[in-house]
């Protein structure tokens, strides 16, 4: 009753709309104090030390770091003009344009955030002007920012592997292969929708000049690339690639001559509000997960899993339920932190890979941000473009679908996303 009881108080929390961080700090002590544990709070800013001083995490803060600078610095533009000269004219090219530019943020930004505020107001003005829905062009926006925490650098994965004492290479390697087949399944969405709605495209489509486009995109196509070798080849730790990427971001920047010193300050704010906020966070959970080791919570969850004999896939589907469900209402840290430990451990003792469990978690998370009726990603796009959230809902579903049909894929055979990292040697 008592779990109950403190289960409630996060989600009445966090559904009311405080602060992750709030939810969580004032549930844990009122945790503490419920249970009887008042006691053990002395040990608290230990607890909470423990759970921040993880090498691994120092990378996260570098690569939101590259990710701000990149999105002040002109990158974003000359990715999209580079995406418009592959596939600009194609029937239903901007909307692949929208994909494959996403694609390519998700190498820089590692955020589905990230990547559904820079292109919301880029792409739907540019697609309407063109013919498109507007509503259409929302939905394909939020649908592609999916592919951004999956394809590396991955900030989720990062905390991921920060939490669970997974290697962040593998992670990194492992989600390469399921984020190409998530925006191949959206070009396949994609093209059906326009060859039904004949949307523009064809020879008559205007597409930038080759070379000028070519010399300004060049850099950025080649930062994912330098990023993810050298970590998967052993060249550069995470935390070496993230600062090499917040030194290339700047040095392309300042070389497109649209990053100024007074944007890098403010990616730096930026950044450090970002960061702050999600240090709170596991500050506030650590608190909490010592709480369920001292009770034994997770003993109890393992002999009830034993006792309705939920092993193997069925157990993995519950994960991915679970995951899911998180993705759509709250903040992926309360997964992360709260319930993956708890379930993790206990589908690695069944026989799971944890580095295809990580990257199915990962993924779970993300299209979570898109699943209607509480999906945040639809939420933001709605917010920028002023286009109403049930109607983007409405016209995001088959993207969705898509999306679940490779996440079952990747369930059902983790060696799609494993193949990878154990060529590299990782695993």
């Amino acid at each position: 009753m008592k779990a109950i009881v403190i289960i409630g108080l996060i989600f009445a929390f966090a559904a009311a709309g405080v602060g992750l961080s709030y939810a969580l700090g004032a549930s844990a002590v009122a945790a503490y104090l419920i249970s009887g544990s008042g006691e053990f709070l002395a040990i608290a800013p230990q607890r909470i030390f423990s759970q921040i001083d993880v090498f691994a995490i120092m990378a996260m803060p570098l690569f939101i770091l590259a990710g701000e600078l990149m999105n002040r610095s002109g990158v974003t533009r000359a990715l999209i003009d580079f995406s418009l000269l592959l596939l600009g004219r194609v029937r239903g090219g901007l909307g692949h344009v929208n994909i494959l530019t996403s694609v390519f943020f998700a190498g820089i930004s590692g955020s589905a955030a990230a990547d559904a505020a820079a292109l919301s107001n880029t792409f739907v003005p540019q697609m309407e002007r063109r013919g498109y829905d507007r509503q259409y062009a929302g939905a394909i926006t939020a649908a592609s920012s999916v592919i951004g925490p999956i394809i590396p650098p991955s900030i989720i994965m990062i905390l991921y592997g920060a939490i669970l004492s997974t290697d962040v290479a593998a992670l990194f390697a492992a989600g390469v292969v399921p984020g190409l087949l998530l925006a191949a399944s959206l070009f396949i969405a994609n093209a059906i929708i326009a060859a039904r709605e004949k949307h523009p495209g064809g020879a008559a489509e205007d597409t930038p000049p080759l070379f000028p486009t070519l010399k300004r995109a060049l850099p950025a196509l080649l930062l994912p690339v330098i990023i993810l070798g050298g970590i998967v080849f052993g060249v550069t730790t995470p935390i070496e690639a993230g600062a090499l990427a917040c030194v290339a971001a700047s040095v392309i920047g300042f070389g497109l001559g649209e990053l100024n010193w007074r944007s890098v300050y403010e990616g730096i704010e930026r950044t450090a509000l970002l960061t702050g906020s999600i240090f709170v966070i596991i500050a506030a959970a650590s608190l909490l997960s010592y709480l369920i080791v001292l009770h034994q919570i997770p003993d109890a969850i393992a002999a009830f899993v034993q006792a309705v004999n939920l092993t193997g896939f069925a157990f993995v589907l519950l994960i991915m339920l679970t995951f899911l469900i998180l993705g759509m209402g709250f903040d992926f840290l309360l997964g992360l932190t709260v319930i993956a430990p708890l379930l993790v451990p206990i589908a690695v003792a069944q026989g799971s890979h944890p580095v295809a469990l990580g990257v199915l978690i990962c993924l779970n998370l993300a299209i979570g941000l898109i699943t209607p009726p509480l999906g945040g990603a639809i939420m933001m796009v709605s917010t920028i473009t002023g286009e109403g959230y049930w109607g983007l809902c409405r016209r995001i579903l088959p993207f969705v679908i898509a999306e679940f049909l490779v996440l079952l894929l990747i369930a059902v055979f983790p060696e799609l996303s494993l193949a990878l990292p154990r060529a590299l040697g990782l695993i």
